[in-house]
Formats: structure tokens, C-alpha cells, sequence
């Protein structure tokens, strides 16, 4: 948000704080959302780039396309191992997948 809106709310008696402010996220809740954010944003970015739908995707992995979309989107409902095994099987090496979580959890510090 830029400063000149957030100083206008705040200025018309608007408190303005974060997503983690809100729900009383704890900086760990915090570090996890982001991971499996970034997680769930790497297994889209290597679906399109292999030019899968998410049905061909649910094939490789014997799921439904319902799944794919709740994996794409970090549904709660998704574990992270079945997350990181979909990396795996889009092409991810063991240390690209530590990468993209190092990254997101350097960005969370």
C-alpha cells in the first residue's frame, strides 16, 4: 500500500497492519504459509512450463484435477509431503525444493 492511502485511513481512524496482524499469525504459522505458498507456486510455474493441464498433471501423480487445483492454490487440505513428491515428479531435484524453501523462509526473517 502506499504511504500517501495508508496515511488517509489511518488519518479517517482505519488501523492498518498486515495479514499475520489480522488472524494473530504467529511468525512461525507465518514462515509455513509462505512456504507452502511458494511450494504450491513452483508446482504451477512447472506444470505450465512442461505445457500440462492440470488433469495431465492429476494422471502423473494418480490424483484428480480437483486435487491439483487445491495443491496450486495451498489448500490446507493438502499435505506438504504430497506437495513436495508432485515437485519431484514435475522434474524438481531434493535441492531445488530446499531452495524454494530457503528462499521464501529468508523473505519470512
Amino acid at each position: 500500500m502506499r504511504k500517501a492511502k495508508k496515511d488517509r485511513l489511518e488519518a479517517a481512524g482505519w488501523k492498518v497492519g498486515s495479514t499475520a496482524d489480522f488472524l494473530r499469525l504467529s511468525p512461525d504459522e507465518v514462515a509455513f504459509i509462505e512456504m507452502k505458498l511458494a511450494l504450491a507456486r513452483n508446482i504451477r510455474t512447472r506444470r505450465l512450463r512442461r505445457k500440462l493441464t492440470q488433469s495431465q498433471l492429476a494422471k502423473l501423480i494418480n490424483s484428480s484435477q480437483s486435487r491439483v487445483a487445491k495443491m496450486e492454490a495451498a489448500d490446507a487440505s493438502v499435505s506438504l509431503d504430497l506437495v513436495i513428491r508432485v515437485l519431484l515428479v514435475l522434474g524438481a531435484s531434493r535441492r531445488e525444493v530446499a531452495h524454494i524453501i530457503a528462499l521464501e523462509s529468508k523473505h519470512a526473517a
